[in-house]
């Protein structure tokens, strides 16, 4: 009789060698990759004191090594997530109970869809997802949330019996284009003219640069920083991240950043950086010192365009939310998490709402596909 995995819960990324956990994570999606979290957390950027405890849950194989990890945090907050469930938390709390601590299985500070169940032998997951419940009801936690999953394991969590939420994001789809051109030329006529006008005003008098691997130099970070922290206490009151995360990503995964700058006499006023999957750009930040029409869609999502048919990448990910998105090229795409509730009446409760959810995510992007720029059959 084969006995069933033991799982066990580990001190954070740093208890993990980096081959390790990337045999488990594999190198498709940086964002899971022992590298950038690692950079999280020894940057400060993502620890118990700023309410991302790394409690990451391990399998480990017959050779001792990890066959499955689930890269978890326990949460004393909200922030940071991008899957909003504070009205869960007042409901949770005006009943009585306690929302926080609670579990979750993500890549702080990143609305990236990705793996959540790291590991090359699929057959491990319900015994991982198993794990992540025990925690959640052995440590008195009202719930477990994976968030940002990649469409392929969304089945894992279903098979499991956690709640599925799906919400929408806009990305940009290569059909084998050669160039920016030849993806304007199945625009329609009114769009291409727009974005050919936007583009020409955006960059007048200013210097595009990308730079990746060796290139990216401390002062260009130090550059970015001043942008990020700028856009950063606008957005979120303060910003997630650490200026020393910036320089740990730079120092370990330089090959798989592109930072894209607007300069004006060679000064950077404007950059937006972005991380390279196997097949997939994604854009993360941005930020500016001066404000330029169009300067924002020029760097984060024409530039990311230009770069992935540069790169003969199959996509672009340029964040969350952004129905602006729209008349550039980019398409609305579901995306999915999972929940864990063990209360079975806030459970209930939650299932309800969230069926009524995913109808409504769904009509919304049935409506915004109709709102593509894309030529129509009749060739307008």
């Amino acid at each position: 009789m084969v006995s069933a995995p033991t799982a066990r819960m580990a001190e954070g990324i740093a208890s993990f060698s980096q081959d390790d956990w990337d045999r488990c994570a594999g190198h498709a999606n940086p964002f899971v990759g022992h590298d950038f979290l690692l950079s999280l957390e020894e940057s400060g950027s993502a620890i118990a004191r700023a309410g991302w405890q790394p409690v990451p849950i391990v399998i480990d194989g017959a050779d001792g090594r990890p066959a499955a990890i689930l890269p978890a945090y326990a949460k004393s907050h909200s922030q940071g997530e991008y899957v909003f469930d504070h009205s869960w938390a007042n409901a949770w709390q005006q009943a009585g109970g306690e929302y926080y601590p609670k579990l979750q299985i993500a890549v702080p500070f990143s609305p990236v869809p990705g793996p959540r169940v790291l590991t090359q032998d699929p057959a491990l997951a319900p015994a991982l997802l198993a794990a992540a419940e025990a925690v959640v009801r052995n440590n008195g936690l009202s719930s477990a949330h994976a968030t940002f999953i990649e469409p392929a394991q969304v089945p894992l969590f279903e098979a499991a019996g956690w709640l599925i939420r799906t919400d929408r994001q806009f990305h940009w789809t290569n059909q084998g284009y050669g160039s920016f051109d030849d993806f304007l030329d199945v625009l329609a006529s009114r769009k291409r003219k727009a974005i050919r006008k936007e583009r020409a005003a955006a960059v007048a008098g200013l210097e595009i640069v990308h730079l990746t691997g060796a290139a990216i130099e401390e002062r260009h970070w130090d550059a970015f920083w001043h942008f990020y922290q700028d856009t950063g206490a606008r957005k979120w009151g303060r910003p997630y991240l650490t200026r020393q995360f910036f320089t740990l990503i730079g120092e370990r995964m330089a090959d798989r950043i592109l930072l894209i700058f607007a300069l004006r006499d060679g000064r950077p006023i404007a950059g937006a950086l972005n991380l390279i999957g196997a097949d997939t750009l994604y854009g993360r930040y941005w930020g500016a010192a001066e404000d330029v029409p169009f300067l924002h869609f020029e760097l984060c999502y024409y530039q990311a365009i230009d770069a992935a048919i540069a790169r003969g990448l199959t996509r672009v990910e340029a964040g969350a939310q952004g129905e602006h998105k729209l008349a550039r090229g980019y398409e609305p795409v579901p995306t999915w998490s999972a929940h864990y509730i063990p209360d079975r009446n806030f459970r209930n409760a939650v299932a309800n709402y969230l069926a009524a959810e995913r109808a409504a995510v769904a009509e919304d992007i049935a409506m915004l596909d109709e709102l593509t720029p894309f030529k129509r059959l009749d060739g307008r």
